[in-house]
């Protein structure tokens, strides 16, 4: 789908969910919506990437909670929590470069990397955590402000969602990087003769992931105040189908930063909107499943009508 009428499928979809509940529409559950969305769309961000270089990112929820559980220790061995925060990001980056090179250098499928690193990640997170929440620390202003603060009577996450992506934007669209972008995923063997440096720009992107994943758990650990070795899963599917929904093509090549934001948005209005209706959350599961079914369905349509 194009920008437009994602735009168009969110605010039918927001209209729907309104005239069942008007209390869908009051000021402060959409900013309790655009809070909800925060997790998804930071890791939407970076899997956008990734898939615009026809990659996939499985290992997003797995790097989220070993990123969270490291720091999280950190901090309960007395590291101060600025440091820990940046150390969360650093290790999200790492990881996500782990991601990038064997990718790069490995030559191996992006499926099949980032699933093996998902297990592997996850493991990790449950041996570190020996299967347990890390509460000891967490309730520190500074971290808590990260995930549940407001500025100006708006939730900080949206603000820092807001503020990564105007700068994700503009690497995107307005930078040599973001080219190489684009020319990766359109055509891999022409953008080699063009000289572009594709590991590079294959391992950046990911470990431009991994640093969303774990501000993304950063967000989760705050509003919790404890990591658990269990957070962030199914995020990858979330994240996966805002993209697509957003009009971002699996094969590669094609998308904008927008069209993510309104996929993350369709996708936290659809689930909002259900709890506000009352949908039971059995059924939720099913319908989510069928948005990304049909999400998917879409771009290959799209993809075949390109052919």
């Amino acid at each position: 789908m194009g920008n437009l009428t994602t735009l168009l499928a969110l605010i039918v979809l927001m209209i729907v969910i309104t005239l069942i509940n008007p209390n869908f529409m009051t000021g402060n559950n959409l900013l309790n919506l655009l809070l909800q969305v925060t997790a998804n769309g930071f890791i939407a961000f970076g899997m956008t990437f990734v898939i615009l270089t026809s990659g996939i990112d499985l290992s997003v929820g797995a790097i989220l909670a070993l990123s969270s559980a490291l720091s999280a220790g950190m901090i309960a061995q007395g590291m101060p929590l600025p440091l820990a925060v940046l150390m969360a990001v650093i290790i999200g980056a790492i990881l996500g470069a782990i991601n990038g090179t064997l990718v790069a250098y490995g030559k191996l499928a992006p499926f099949i990397v980032t699933l093996a690193t998902s297990m592997i990640f996850r493991g990790a997170t449950l041996v570190f955590t020996n299967g347990n929440p890390i509460t000891k620390g967490l309730d520190g202003y500074f971290l808590a402000y990260i995930g549940q603060g407001y500025l100006l009577g708006i939730p900080f996450p949206v603000i820092l969602m807001l503020i990564v992506f105007a700068i994700l934007w503009v690497l995107l669209h307005r930078t040599a990087f973001g080219k190489s972008v684009y020319a990766l995923g359109g055509n891999e063997k022409a953008a080699y003769i063009s000289g572009i440096k594709l590991n590079k720009v294959k391992i950046l992107i990911y470990t431009l992931s991994g640093a969303m994943s774990a501000i993304s758990g950063l967000i989760i650990t705050s509003r919790l105040s404890s990591a658990t070795p269990q957070a962030g899963s199914g995020y990858e599917m979330y994240a996966i189908a805002a993209v697509v929904l957003g009009g971002t093509s699996l094969m590669g090549g094609k998308g904008r930063m927008f069209g993510t934001m309104i996929g993350v948005l369709i996708i936290g209005v659809l689930n909002n909107g259900l709890n506000i209706i009352g949908v039971s959350a059995f059924w939720q599961q099913v319908i989510q499943g069928i948005v990304i079914l049909i999400a998917v369905l879409i771009d290959v349509v799209r993809s075949k009508k390109k052919a």
